[in-house]
C-alpha cells in the first residue's frame, strides 16, 4: 500500500494496512537537515526527506496561505510590499492602495536563514484599526478571479508531480476564521468584539468566512486533498466553550463544511490546550484534528481524546517534540512511540505524529526511531 493510499484510507475512517506516520516537517527543520541547501520547500524537500526516511507526507505549504487580497494586485486594489533585515529581524510591510483609503501592516519575526521562511511573523501594526476601516476593507476587497483559480491549478499540478504516491497534499488555506479576523484587528480587540460591537463582530467575522469558503473550495476544486486550518488562537487556555460556541463555532463550521462538501478533507490545527473544547471539536467535524498535545505545551491526554473524539475526528499528533523528541535516547523514543500508537490505533481514525513540526538540533537517530517504530507498532 502506498502512503497516499494508506493517509486517504485513513481519513475516510478506515484502517489501513497500518497507522500512517506523518511527523510534521517545514523550513526550520529541513534547513537543518540539508545545511548545504540555499532554500527549502515544504513539498520539494519534504518529499526528498519522506523518500529517504520513508514516511508518510502531509505536505503542509504555505503557498496558499495568504488570501486573493494580499496575493495579487489588480485595478482599484494596489498592493505594496516591502521588506527589510537588521539587526536580526525581518520586517515587512504591506500596502494597499485603492481610491477611497490605504490600508497598512507591519510586522517582524527572528531571521534564521533558509529557516526563516517556516517561522510566523508578529504583528507590529494590524491591518485594521477600527469601524472604517473594517467597513471600508470588507466594500472594497476584490472577489476571487479566474486569474487566481488558474494560479492555484498551476501550482497544485506541479506539487502533485513531485509528491506522487508519497502522501497527500494538505496545505494551509485561508486560516480559520477567528485565526484571520485576530491577525486583522488584534487578539485583544477580537476577544472583547462580540461585547463591545456585535453587529461590527458579525459583520466582519460573516465576511471573512464567506471568503474563505469560496478559497478554500476552489483550492480543493484545483487539486489538494486537505485544507489546513489554523485554529489555535481560540485555543482552549484563552478561550471557554460557551464563548467558542457563541462566536467562534458557527464560522469555522460554515467554513468547514464548504471544504466537506467540496470533496475535501479538513486539518484543523490546535498545537496547545483543547481540553475544554472537546464537545465544540464533535460538533465541528473537521476531518482531523491536530495536535493532542500533552503537558506542558497542552493539556490533552491522547486515550481521553480517542474515547471522546476517536469515533468521528481523526486525531493526529502527539509526541512531544520539544520536551523529549530533541533530548531522549532513541530507545526511549521507541518505547514512547509504541505506547502511543498501541494507545490510539485501535479502530483506526489516527496518524501518528509530532505534537508540531521537527525542530533544529532533533538527532537524526531520534528522528529514524520514532518513523520504525510508529510503523512495526501501527499494523493492523
Amino acid at each position: 500500500m502506498t502512503s497516499r493510499e494508506r493517509l486517504l484510507i485513513t481519513l475516510r475512517g478506515g484502517a489501513a494496512d497500518r497507522v500512517p506516520v506523518a511527523p510534521f516537517v517545514q523550513e526550520e527543520y529541513l534547513a537543518f537537515y540539508y545545511p548545504h541547501k540555499q532554500s527549502v520547500d515544504r513539498v520539494i524537500d519534504a518529499t526528498e526527506l519522506a523518500n529517504e526516511l520513508d514516511f508518510d507526507l502531509m505536505a503542509k505549504h504555505r503557498g496558499f496561505e495568504p488570501p486573493h487580497w494580499f496575493r495579487r494586485g489588480r485595478p482599484g486594489w494596489e498592493l505594496r510590499h516591502s521588506a527589510s533585515l537588521s539587526d536580526g529581524m525581518e520586517r515587512r510591510r504591506l500596502e494597499i492602495v485603492t481610491p477611497k483609503r490605504t490600508f497598512v501592516k507591519e510586522e517582524a519575526r527572528p531571521y534564521a536563514g533558509a529557516g526563516s521562511a517556516g517561522g510566523a511573523f508578529m504583528p507590529t501594526k494590524h491591518l485594521l484599526s477600527d469601524r472604517a476601516e473594517i467597513e471600508s476593507f470588507f466594500e472594497l476587497a476584490p472577489p476571487l478571479a479566474d486569474e487566481d483559480r488558474c494560479a492555484m491549478r498551476e501550482t497544485i499540478s506541479t506539487w502533485k508531480k513531485i509528491l506522487g504516491e508519497r502522501g497527500v497534499l494538505a496545505p494551509w488555506g485561508f486560516a480559520g476564521v477567528f485565526n484571520f479576523a485576530a491577525e486583522l484587528i488584534g487578539m485583544e480587540n477580537l476577544y472583547v468584539a462580540p461585547y463591545e460591537e456585535e453587529e461590527l463582530y458579525a459583520y466582519m467575522m460573516g465576511h471573512i468566512a464567506d471568503a474563505a469558503c469560496e478559497y478554500n473550495q476552489a483550492l480543493v476544486e484545483a487539486g489538494v486533498d486537505c485544507i489546513s486550518i489554523q485554529g489555535h488562537m481560540a485555543g482552549g487556555r484563552t478561550t471557554g466553550a460557551d464563548f467558542f460556541r457563541e462566536f467562534v463555532q458557527p464560522y469555522e463550521k460554515k467554513l468547514l463544511n464548504a471544504i466537506h462538501a467540496a470533496g475535501g478533507f479538513s486539518v484543523y490545527h490546535n498545537c496547545g490546550f483543547a481540553r475544554s473544547l472537546y464537545d465544540n471539536y464533535r460538533e465541528l467535524g473537521m476531518t482531523v484534528w491536530e495536535t493532542v498535545s500533552e503537558p506542558p505545551r497542552g493539556d490533552n491526554n491522547l486515550a481521553e481524546a480517542k474515547q471522546l473524539l476517536g469515533d468521528k475526528i481523526c486525531l493526529l499528533g502527539n509526541l512531544a517534540q520539544v520536551d523529549f523528541l530533541k533530548r531522549a535516547t532513541p530507545q526511549e523514543v521507541a518505547d514512547r512511540t509504541r505506547a502511543l500508537v498501541r494507545c490510539a490505533k485501535p479502530g483506526g481514525r489516527y496518524i501518528f505524529s509530532t505534537s508540531d513540526y521537527l525542530e533544529i538540533g532533533t538527532p537524526r537517530e531520534n528522528v529514524v526511531a520514532m518513523i520504525e517504530a510508529a510503523k512495526d507498532e501501527g499494523r493492523y
